[in-house]
């Protein structure tokens, strides 16, 4: 996918995947800056709870604004266009309509990455964890619960501010309901993503 585009994005280099999409950097060619792109894989994108699901994410993101919590800018999809991916059928990638989040890009390290195998010092542990509860307590204020709250869903900048990621399990309280496979992967003791 690097160096295809999906409408004014150009797609520069991976940063990730996960269980709801996998995340790339690419440039807004209209705003002449970089953004993070997470795209909901193509075989996910046809099951509409999933959709359900990724759109949901862009929903609770969108009601947060918190310096400690990632910015969306958009949910949208586009045809994606360029080199087909090694082993594919060039047809169907080039007209498959992909679904993705532009969001901010923060540049730093995920918690899991730089966290010793003994633990942070408490010096080092206090600052991260207030920014961590601060940037979660702005979400419960808007009744938006993460549950999927780990090392990997939280990156620290060069210079030491934490960004709480991915919104993909959020639960918003006043939603009455989940659909189902909601309430089936996130019940005790399983595991979504």
């Amino acid at each position: 996918m690097i160096g295809a585009t999906l409408g004014h994005y150009r797609i520069l280099a991976e940063l990730g995947r996960g269980g709801m999409g996998e995340v790339f950097t690419a440039e807004d060619t209209v705003l002449k800056r970089q953004v993070a792109l997470k795209i909901l894989p193509l075989e996910l994108s046809n099951t509409p709870d999933r959709l359900t699901r990724f759109r949901r994410e862009a929903e609770s993101l969108a009601a947060l604004n918190h310096p400690g919590i990632v910015t969306i800018y958009s949910v949208e999809s586009a045809t994606l266009v360029g080199e087909p991916e090694p082993g594919s059928d060039p047809q169907r990638q080039a007209d498959r309509e992909v679904h993705f989040l532009t969001m901010e890009l923060v540049k730093g390290k995920s918690l899991d990455q730089i966290l010793p195998s003994g633990g942070f010092e408490v010096e080092r542990l206090f600052p991260l964890a207030i920014q961590i509860a601060g940037a979660l307590a702005a979400a419960h204020e808007k009744g938006i619960v993460h549950r999927d709250l780990k090392p990997a869903n939280v990156m620290v900048t060069d210079d030491g501010r934490v960004k709480v990621l991915d919104f993909g399990l959020a639960k918003l309280a006043e939603s009455e309901s989940e659909d189902e496979e909601t309430q089936l992967m996130t019940r005790a003791g399983m595991v979504l993503g």
